[in-house]
């Protein structure tokens, strides 16, 4: 059996996209819950693993050539799960293309976008005084609709983001997407990422990972939290 893999993690999209490869991966892992609105992202012990204070990191105690080994950035930690365990990451170089131009898509475009729409849309109203930009929220809005579009295009001729097989990439991509209610976005329009989004969300590992400390995060944050999270 091998050792357990520590997950450095919090219920967020970042987050689950490792807790659900770690599921759909089979293998074995303890979680350590950083509770980045409380600020513990900032603690020099997480720093060590992740200088970013970001989460989720993982630390494998049988990293290469058996010695252990931490791992920082989701999109990174994604891929190291998927060359440690040859799955989940193309069944060829092409392949292996289309599965890092996705995750790079996520990485670079949807994951930064769509969470600058949550911002503006969902926490800076509440910010004390309120931050309601306009600007700021038609400008993300329309910039993960324009995404969501790309996405609904790539899915009309493909199964999966990377092709007919399930990757990193659209782990990478469906705990963003299920948001879209979050980030004022329809479905109406986009029947094949609708599609796609079902059909992960019916699969146990991904149901599973989603499930990881799911009630740990509090559904509002309070002054403290918005300090630790936007203003640190």
């Amino acid at each position: 059996m091998p050792a357990p893999i520590i997950l450095h993690y919090w219920p967020t999209p970042n987050g689950h996209k490792i807790s659900i490869a770690l599921e759909e991966l089979g293998l074995p892992y303890e979680v350590k819950l950083v509770n980045i609105g409380a600020g513990e992202q900032f603690d020099p012990d997480f720093l060590k693993i992740a200088p970013n204070n970001r989460i989720p990191a993982i630390v494998d105690p049988e990293g290469p050539g058996g010695e252990p080994v931490p791992v920082f950035e989701s999109g990174a930690i994604l891929q190291y799960l998927a060359r440690k365990t040859g799955r989940l990451y193309g069944g060829s170089e092409r392949g292996r293309i289309q599965v890092e131009e996705w995750l790079m898509w996520q990485m670079g475009g949807l994951g930064p976008m769509a969470g600058q729409a949550n911002h503006f849309l969902r926490y800076a109203p509440e910010m004390d005084p309120p931050q309601i930009l306009p600007y700021a929220q038609d400008r993300y809005r329309r910039e993960v609709a324009r995404l969501y579009g790309v996405l609904d295009r790539r899915l009309e001729v493909n199964r999966y983001v990377a092709g007919e097989a399930l990757s990193i990439a659209d782990i990478a991509i469906w705990p963003w997407a299920r948001a879209w209610e979050r980030q004022q976005q329809v479905l109406d329009d986009k029947p094949h990422f609708a599609r796609w989004l079902d059909e992960l969300a019916a699969r146990p590992a991904f149901q599973r990972g989603v499930a990881v400390a799911a009630g740990a995060r509090p559904a509002k944050l309070d002054k403290t939290a918005i300090e630790n999270l936007y203003k640190r």
